[in-house]
């Protein structure tokens, strides 16, 4: 599987402003090992958040067979272990600390009875020291990536992190000092254990779809509801916010992308209209169309509809006319929340320097 270095160095893709990052200012690094994705950050601070000097993403599919045995596949081992040995020497390269860098594994490795083991692998043999953390954390890291996407006359946001094993859903409702986290769900059910529940079929692709629908909404019927956040939603008070491939393959589909262009989906705002055509074009599309689609590709030909179908179960419990398509996240966040403790710890910053 080919790597994907999703951000030319010395562009920023996070922060509008790139220029005050100056060349000797510390790099940052930020490592997400997921259910079906490794993904690497490296960045320097700049004034309006960070500058984005390398980058580095593979589907490594570590979680395939997980929900049937419960471990972690030797296969689906061998792909992450290899991408975090890429991820390692870029770390080594860059000259990144290990005290400036932040290196997480979420939903595969949180579920498997061989997870931790996998992890001490890792550390042995590549010297990265990934924390495995909790769902919540994961949600709230994915609310910091994405918030300065947030419309700033809403009332009310529900942000949706679309991972391979699991899904994390948080509410934030405008408060006194602005939107304050109102509540948070984890649902079981990522892209890839959607699709290895609901293999595509030869026919009646609607009832195929419709099943991976009905199974999401069922894992998030138990969310926080409140009547008052609940109104926010009815009377076009709120919005959505989407992150992950699913959702960011969508909105390349639906602005017909004759390749990816992080600069026109990161932000984009799709109608839910939009969100339904472009899911409707992939069925029809079939699974050779979609791996031929440039914003898709072979990799994610057969979870991007899962994708679709947790984003729509959502649309439908929360109805709301407009997401907003975020290609950042949980690596965003765990770069901001170094870079802040950084800042409120000089101490530490400087006891971080030369470390490695």
């Amino acid at each position: 599987m080919p790597e994907i270095d999703d951000t030319p160095a010395g562009r920023d893709g996070r922060s509008p402003r790139f220029h005050e990052a100056a060349a000797d200012v510390p790099l940052y690094g930020a490592l997400d090992l997921g259910t079906n994705n490794c993904r690497l950050l490296i960045a320097r601070p700049a004034r309006d958040g960070f500058r984005v000097v390398d980058s580095f993403s593979r589907i490594v599919r570590l979680g395939e067979g997980l929900t049937r045995t419960g471990r972690l596949d030797d296969g689906a081992m061998d792909r992450a272990y290899e991408a975090l040995g890429l991820c390692a020497e870029r770390v080594a390269k860059r000259g990144v600390t290990s005290a400036r860098l932040s290196a997480v594994a979420t939903q595969a490795c949180r579920q498997a009875e061989n997870g931790a083991e996998f992890i001490e692998r890792v550390r042995r043999g590549t010297g990265l020291a990934l924390r495995i953390i909790d769902p919540l954390e994961e949600a709230r890291l994915a609310v910091e990536g994405c918030r300065n996407l947030f419309d700033p006359n809403a009332q009310a946001i529900l942000v949706i992190d679309v991972g391979g094993g699991s899904t994390e859903l948080s509410w934030l409702r405008r408060g006194e000092r602005g939107l304050e986290t109102a509540g948070w769900l984890s649902a079981p059910i990522g892209v890839v254990t959607l699709a290895e529940r609901h293999p595509e079929p030869l026919d009646d692709l609607d009832a195929w779809y419709e099943a991976m629908v009905a199974d999401m909404a069922e894992a998030i019927a138990d969310g926080p509801v409140d009547t008052q956040l609940r109104a926010e939603f009815d009377s076009g008070r709120a919005h959505l916010v989407g992150t992950s491939g699913a959702i960011t393959s969508l909105a390349g589909i639906h602005l017909g992308l004759p390749r990816y262009q992080r600069d026109r989906i990161d932000g984009l705002w799709m109608k839910r209209a939009d969100c339904e055509a472009a899911a409707n074009r992939l069925r029809a599309l079939g699974p050779a169309g979609r791996a031929a689609e440039a914003c898709i590709g072979p990799d994610r030909a057969d979870l991007v509809l899962a994708g679709a179908a947790i984003l729509e179960a959502v649309q439908r419990a929360w109805p709301c006319e407009r997401v907003r398509v975020a290609d950042r996240g949980l690596r965003e966040g765990l770069l901001l929340q170094k870079m802040r403790e950084d800042r409120r710890n000089p101490r530490a910053r400087r006891r971080g320097r030369g470390r490695s």
